[in-house]
């Protein structure tokens, strides 16, 4: 009988050691259903190249700062699509709208959905030039008339600013602050904006802002959470997580870094229980 390193494929701590992640997370994706590898005669894992490339669309999207939610979603329906029997070399993985879309050939197509998409990446872009000075310009034509707008308003401009102008976003945001220090969302959605751009130690205070204002608000909970993990504080995300949970027990994400997390500390037992838990709550999602 073969050794297990005589096997073809790759073993977890090559996997790990070629990805930049632990062999926790590479273990982590098996348990989630993403991925489907061999085992040897010791019940090793044995990664093919097709597993490589799933794993590593899951780095550069998570890079590309594509909400994990969004990014697991669809890689559980990416190694099903992913061409068998050929070349993976032409193939592209990219962040598009804000959805994973996947190339290959001139074709292009969302793995969640199975719908192909058609490239109009140019338009939307000349669109979003064309649109994002049209916000900013209401603000100052209210200004001239003497006039100012309230938090919620102020909110609601940062809402539509951030897909065409993330800068002008925060600074709405903040406006809306200066006008209630109380207004949760903003101090949620400006944590997000802030999280996203990697100023960690100004969205954790947004989101405690947030957490402070609106106690029973799981999403503000969950956030910090994701913050806390990205940090690398374990304890105090698996805190986070918890909470969440708490306030709404069908909080599927929430479930799914928990299984992370406990898995990552040797809990393997409420690692299982909590993965089971988010299967049970997204068996229906498309």
């Amino acid at each position: 009988m073969a050794r297990p390193d005589t096997l073809p494929g790759y073993p977890t701590p090559e996997v790990a050691r070629i990805l930049g992640i632990s062999e926790s997370q590479v273990r982590s994706f098996v348990r989630a259903g993403f991925l489907s590898p061999r085992r040897g005669p010791r019940g090793a894992f044995r990664f093919s190249f097709q597993d490589l490339v799933i794993l590593r669309a899951a780095q550069g999207l998570r890079d590309a700062k594509m909400p994990a939610q969004r990014i697991r979603k669809a890689l559980a329906r990416l190694a099903d699509q992913l061409p068998r029997g050929r070349s993976l070399a032409a193939v592209s993985i990219s962040a598009q709208g804000g959805e994973i879309v996947v190339r290959e050939g001139g074709v292009a197509w969302e793995p969640v959905t199975g719908q192909r998409v058609l490239d109009f990446d140019f338009e939307v872009s000349e669109l979003a030039e064309k649109a994002a000075p049209l916000a900013p310009r209401a603000v100052e034509e209210a200004r001239d008339r003497g006039e100012d707008y309230g938090a919620d308003d102020w909110f609601e401009l940062g809402c539509e600013l951030e897909a065409t102008s993330p800068v002008d976003a925060r600074g709405a945001y903040h406006r809306a602050l200066e006008l209630d220090s109380t207004h949760a969302d903003a101090h949620l959605n400006l944590g997000r904006l802030l999280h996203e751009e990697g100023e960690l130690e100004e969205a954790e205070r947004c989101y405690r802002e947030a957490v402070g204002l609106r106690p029973r608000d799981p999403t503000a909970r969950f956030n910090l959470g994701v913050l806390l993990q990205d940090q690398e504080r374990p304890e105090e995300a698996l805190c986070a997580y918890r909470e969440t949970l708490m306030e709404d027990p069908r909080y599927a994400d929430a479930w799914y870094n928990l299984a992370s997390l406990l898995e990552a500390a040797g809990e393997r037992g409420a690692a299982f229980r909590s993965l089971k838990r988010y299967r049970e709550l997204t068996k229906d999602r498309g």
